[in-house]
């Protein structure tokens, strides 16, 4: 295994603060910013590196040289984790849902070509992978391997996320009050979360998160879980999930997101992911456009990259 790497090389978890700019947005009297996670790294930035930087460590640490984890066909934690592990010197192994299909597309062929050995496992399978038996399984298969959950979220995770909040206070010239996140597993905004519940305007300040999934509001244990495992016996209640902006469910899409996000590319020079940040701009803007938010509200959107999955949908 190679040395550990020097921590600056960690260090990629400063991504730029744009302002949006719109005629749209000055008449609501809306202040709106987007963390630029997507600008972090061009394979494996945005939130599947919050969630990676501190899981990689510890396996760092405790001498793992392997990484295995889960995800499906267009998965962007397969993507970023097999991109990570080779510029970190890590082994990597991914077990993806459902059949092999040949020629690989795109999203596994680079995995592949990054190192991953990629297996294949039926869907029946695949739900059992937070089961102890199956993971035992794994452990006996491939070796001492470092395994990471599907989307790469756990308390580890979380670490990672927290650190988005004090870097946006210190971008700002005044106090966010909300910020936003998509939300797939939950993780993201539990980091957020906990992040605003340790600063000082604790009370002022509040996270959404947008679900990507048909029926998101399965989201709400899962974060609480989350929080109850960082923060045991404390009640935190500055989040919510907005369930109303999935399109049919994860991976659906129709001709009016896909308008919206050539909207958003030509308006504002910033393009979407399909499966994500293009559901959680809809959704902001919808609110927007609603008066949700009072005039003067200072917003921060965290776009959390992901844009290898528009080749999934030949965008």
């Amino acid at each position: 295994m190679t040395d550990p790497p020097a921590s600056p090389q960690f260090d990629l978890a400063h991504s730029p603060l744009q302002k949006l700019q719109s005629t749209f947005l000055e008449h609501a009297g809306v202040r709106l910013y987007v963390k630029r996670d997507d600008l972090m790294h061009p394979h494996f930035g945005g939130n599947k590196w919050r969630k990676l930087k501190y899981n990689l460590i510890h396996a760092r640490k405790n001498n793992f040289d392997s990484l295995l984890t889960f995800g499906g066909a267009w998965s962007n934690h397969i993507y970023a984790t097999a991109a990570a592990a080779k510029h970190f010197g890590f082994n990597s192994i991914g077990l993806i849902r459902g059949e092999q299909h040949t020629p690989l597309n795109s999203t596994l062929s680079f995995a592949e070509e990054c190192g991953m050995q990629l297996h294949y496992i039926n869907r029946q399978r695949y739900r059992q992978k937070h089961e102890d038996a199956f993971l035992k399984e794994i452990r006996q298969q491939y070796g001492d391997v470092y395994i990471l959950p599907e989307g790469g979220s756990n308390t580890l995770a979380l670490q990672g996320c927290r650190e988005i909040v004090a870097e946006v206070s210190a971008q700002l010239d005044r106090p966010f009050d909300i910020i936003c996140c998509a939300s797939g597993t939950g993780a993201t905004l539990a980091g957020l979360s906990l992040a605003i519940a340790e600063s000082n305007l604790a009370k002022k300040q509040a996270a959404i998160g947008f679900s990507a999934l048909k029926g998101g509001e399965f989201l709400v244990k899962e974060i609480s879980n989350f929080i109850e495992q960082t923060a045991p016996r404390r009640t935190i209640d500055n989040w919510h999930i907005e369930s109303n902006f999935h399109f049919g469910g994860y991976a659906k899409i129709n001709h009016e997101l896909v308008r919206f996000m050539q909207m958003f590319q030509s308006r504002y020079e910033i393009p979407l992911d399909a499966v994500y940040t293009a559901k959680m701009f809809y959704g902001l803007f919808e609110q927007i456009k609603s008066g949700v938010f009072q005039p003067g509200t200072v917003i921060v959107a965290i776009h959390s990259g992901g844009l290898q999955g528009n080749k999934g949908f030949n965008l």
